[in-house]
């Protein structure tokens, strides 16, 4: 069976960064696929980034190339999610998702598993 659950979530302000965790169990990380999604109040779930787990690649939302960084520790079993930068339009309840294609998704229907979610806030 298997279980994600997030961590790292909070509130910060715009410019600040925080780190989401995601630790997994029950699924293996060798060349499937695992992401991050968001889904802010009233709006759609979508993809922010994904990793194939073991090789490495990694697939980004235009809107967060260049401030955010999807990396992997397969000792641990975890996933993270650094987000530097943020935005108010960041904030958003953020999952952790993982799935069996062997290439980084960002389409939500690719993936089997979700994690219940850690909220993240951006506000002055």
């Amino acid at each position: 069976q298997v279980q994600l659950v997030e961590s790292g979530g909070g509130s910060v302000q715009p410019g600040g960064s925080l780190r989401l965790s995601c630790a997994a169990s029950g699924f293996t990380f060798s060349s499937k696929s695992m992401g991050w999604f968001r889904q802010a109040p009233g709006k759609e779930r979508e993809g922010v980034a994904s990793i194939l787990t073991g090789i490495g690649s990694t697939y980004y939302a235009d809107s967060v190339k260049g401030r955010f960084t999807i990396s992997q520790d397969t000792a641990k079993n975890t996933m993270y999610l650094q987000m530097n930068s943020l935005k108010p339009e960041d904030t958003a309840m953020y999952y952790c998702a993982a799935g069996s294609r062997r290439w980084p998704t960002l389409h939500r229907d690719q993936y089997n598993y979700w994690g219940q979610g850690t909220q993240v806030t951006v506000s002055s």
